[in-house]
């Protein structure tokens, strides 16, 4: 072959080796692969939200309450002691002077900074444990009915919200719960009536240099100035306070932004617990469930999906998805995500042990950025079990229907489908087990699919998309041998 065959032979190749490049290409990216190396598979870590110690109403102190969660593998614990414990009632006019108040021990009282400087220890001679900080809050309560008719009554004093990840001590001392006294006299707010209150007095100080029944005049006017003026410096401002009714969300929505802003998490505790209702002494403290908070408040983290009480707000069609349907259609600027919230005091209170609720992380790596990062967006599932049989959900997982689709989409995921989403559950429980359990399949709050078998059970299930362009998601749930709640995996069904 000549020099000048040679070059038109080589002419010949380049075209064709271009199209076999491009036809390469295609088949990967048809089949779903790729030419850089995939992420690092999602470990299954198991978390303890909710634990009480000796800060405030637990048993055991944080160092043995955290041996007692490595003796048992759980290396993730979220200590979430009451940051501030008090209730008080003041007699008008003067209540801030003739008042009752009752404290328990709580986080406040010895401080934020003994708080976290107990758990920084903890985390030096723990490091292969993830230990964060946080507290159980009650952001408002009010007071109706009467001492004297025996119906005085303390509504709402156990509506509670978790926070998780508040690392300052400043952090504890702004938090906006009743009786956080750390602001002392607000003489901006409180001047108009000072200065009223301190002429009473000045006049009263006048009459009682005349004489006669002036005198008499003068001295009343004197002590009661000098009561209102008392009362008044007593005061602690607050933007709510316990004698003006029911304030609705405000007071939480409150809270909730200033942990926000903070740069820590909030989620709504048993938000159907049934023991809210009790006599206290003299007076009786109500507080009813209160699931409607859920669709009042905003940009909190999540809510307690499982804990030992009744839940209704995660049924097909409730509460839960009347807000992950908000957020589909852009009402919401996050969804809400499901845990599961131990309230653990006490190892056998209640017929509970350390380790029957948990919160699961799906984390590339455990570190304390990793675990918050995984609770802000929603990659974990709620377990409830009898330690150490605690079921466990090994995948839960959307992906196009077609063969070789591209990676599945887990919990707080969204993915974009062209065509069917196929659905792909596994649920297991420990060694041995076999028990008989239930799996549901909801997509955005609708019952589609029912199973029943045996664990461990695998479910591979097809949906239509039907509409393009439409957000909608799936979540699933399992009873039977203990309980599973997963978060949601969002799908939108990719246009035309």
């Amino acid at each position: 072959m000549n020099g000048s065959a040679a070059q038109t032979h080589g002419m010949h190749l380049l075209p064709r080796a271009f199209t076999l490049l491009v036809l390469l290409t295609l088949a990967l990216t048809a089949g779903g692969l790729s030419c850089t190396p995939p992420a690092a598979a999602a470990e299954q870590v198991p978390a303890l939200i909710d634990l009480r110690t000796t800060f405030s109403d637990g048993a055991y102190d944080p160092e043995t309450l955290v041996k007692m969660a490595l003796k048992k593998g759980i290396r993730v614990i979220f200590l979430n002691d009451h940051d501030r414990m008090a209730i008080e009632y003041g007699l008008p006019p003067f209540r801030n002077i003739i008042k009752k108040r009752e404290e328990r021990n709580s986080l406040m009282l010895s401080g934020g900074h003994s708080y976290l400087q107990t758990i920084a220890s903890l985390r030096k001679a723990h490091p292969d444990a993830v230990i964060i900080p946080g507290t159980e809050s009650a952001p408002f309560y009010y007071w109706t009915g009467s001492l004297l008719t025996g119906s005085l009554t303390a509504n709402d004093h156990e509506r509670r919200l978790l926070t998780i990840g508040l690392e300052r001590p400043e952090d504890y001392l702004a938090l906006p719960v009743p009786h956080n006294d750390t602001a002392g006299f607000d003489p901006g707010r409180s001047l108009p009536a000072l200065a009223a209150f301190g002429g009473v007095f000045l006049i009263g100080l006048y009459f009682l240099f005349v004489s006669g029944w002036w005198r008499l005049f003068g001295v009343l006017l004197t002590l009661a100035g000098a009561a209102f003026t008392t009362n008044l410096l007593l005061a602690r401002p607050a933007p709510f306070d316990a004698y003006h009714g029911d304030q609705g969300a405000a007071p939480y929505q409150l809270f909730i932004d200033a942990v926000n802003q903070q740069g820590g998490l909030t989620f709504w505790n048993y938000p159907e617990t049934r023991s809210g209702v009790r006599t206290l002494g003299p007076i009786q403290v109500k507080t009813l469930p209160y699931p409607q908070m859920l669709l009042e408040t905003k940009d909190y983290t999540g809510f307690a999906a499982l804990y030992g009480d009744t839940i209704t707000v995660t049924e097909p069609g409730n509460v839960w998805d009347t807000a992950l349907k908000e957020y589909c259609r852009g009402l919401r600027g996050s969804p809400p995500w499901g845990i599961a919230a131990a309230d653990f005091h006490r190892e056998g209170e209640g017929g509970q042990s350390l380790g029957d609720f948990q919160t699961v992380l799906l984390l590339e790596e455990q570190s304390p950025q990793a675990v918050l990062a995984a609770l802000k967006r929603g990659k974990m599932y709620a377990s409830r079990g009898k330690y150490p049989h605690v079921p466990r959900l090994d995948e839960f997982s959307v992906s196009a229907a077609a063969p070789d689709a591209a990676p599945p989409a887990a919990s707080g995921d969204e993915v974009v489908l062209d065509g069917a989403a196929r659905i792909r559950i596994a649920v297991s429980g420990s060694a041995g087990q076999r028990e008989e359990v239930r799996v549901r399949l909801i997509r955005s709050g609708t019952l589609i699919a029912e199973f029943k078998g045996t664990l461990p059970l695998k479910i591979d299930h097809t949906d239509p998309l039907e509409k393009p362009g439409e957000k909608v998601y799936y979540r699933m749930d399992m009873t039977g041998a203990g309980a599973i709640v997963s978060n949601p995996i969002f799908v939108t069904r990719a246009q035309k």
